[in-house]
């Protein structure tokens, strides 16, 4: 079996070159030209922490792809889901899957163009980043969990939990995958947050002054899920059940044990902070559109959510700056 990753960034290019070095036949596909020609000609490079290899690997731009594929983990930043699985499609064999690898609720993007029962859902929490053509850094673990949109513990899924354990051995399966992607959104809407700063994820969560703003920006998401019905699932320090009951001692502790998970990876900052000081490129903001449409729907208002997005497109404009002051303003709307 030949395994299709649509994007060798860092989460396909980490999980991808842990896979090759297993033994599993894999193929990157990249919308990068420099990327694909430098995987080519000298192989991905894994640097940091974690582990430090290099491995012979065939990488392809989109338009290059020729045959079908069993499996293809779509590993694309959220806003090109719609795209990439479009032109993923004619790649795909009959019976075959996709995984989403990625951020957000992107599952549902991709069950609408090739069907739910040809889609699974995953949610990712390690540390890495595309640091240079043919290199990413893998800074620190995280959780690793597997799921059918169904719920269902079937074959498949157990064909790719020992697949990814390849990458990481604790990697887990569940019956609620969207616990865990909602649990994801909820911690996501607080590093969208520290992107706001110059601060790394641990000084941005350890900062006194603007805890409650972070408290504050995951308790909106989390209230939207349970109103939805969902139960969210927490994950390497973060609790959403106590951020939903307010318990403010058990949230205060939830958030110190996220800023010592976090000093642990190499990786300081998100990849939305790099989005925006290093790439100068757009983030992956636009996966809370429907997030926001679904609290339409249910008459919720989530003014801090609406907030911190449009300042975060305004930074993305070049309109603001990545500054605490940005914090100072959101306090002072919000205390």
């Amino acid at each position: 079996m030949t395994i299709l990753i649509w994007g060798a960034g860092a989460i396909g290019g980490t999980i991808g070159a842990y896979l090759i070095r297993a033994g599993q036949d894999v193929m990157f596909v990249d919308i990068a030209a420099e990327h694909v020609r430098a995987i080519n000609e000298s192989g991905l490079r894994i640097t940091g922490p974690v582990d430090q290899f290099t491995v012979e690997a065939a990488a392809a731009l989109p338009g290059e792809v020729s045959g079908q594929f069993d499996t293809i983990l779509l590993c694309t930043k959220s806003q090109h889901s719609r795209a990439a699985t479009e032109a993923l499609a004619p790649c795909l064999a009959d019976p075959g899957f996709v995984v989403s690898v990625q951020n957000g609720l992107n599952e549902l993007v991709i069950a609408e163009i090739i069907g739910q029962d040809r889609t699974l859902g995953s949610f990712i929490n390690f540390s890495a980043d595309y640091h240079a053509p043919g290199e990413i850094l893998f800074g620190g673990r995280g959780a690793v969990v597997l799921g059918e949109l169904d719920g269902a513990i079937s074959e498949r899924l157990r064909r790719m939990q020992s697949i990814f354990a390849e990458f990481d051995e604790n990697t887990i399966i569940t019956d609620n995958i969207w616990g865990y992607l909602w649990g994801k959104e909820a911690y996501g809407a607080m590093l969208f947050i520290s992107a706001l700063t110059q601060q790394s994820i641990a000084e941005a969560l350890a900062d006194a002054r603007y805890r409650q703003l972070y408290i504050r920006a995951a308790q909106e998401i989390l209230e939207l899920a349970d109103r939805l019905g969902i139960e969210p699932y927490g994950f390497n320090g973060f609790e959403p059940a106590l951020f939903l009951e307010h318990d403010n001692a058990g949230i205060e502790a939830s958030l110190d044990t996220l800023v010592a998970f976090n000093k642990q990876s190499a990786k300081t900052h998100s990849g939305i902070w790099r989005d925006l000081a290093v790439r100068k490129r757009k983030t992956e903001v636009s996966m809370y559109e429907p997030l926001l449409e679904k609290a339409d729907a249910q008459g919720l208002q989530l003014p801090l959510t609406r907030r911190w997005i449009a300042m975060i497109r305004e930074i993305e404009s070049g309109r603001r700056e990545q500054t605490t002051q940005n914090l100072d303003e959101l306090k002072a709307a919000f205390s």
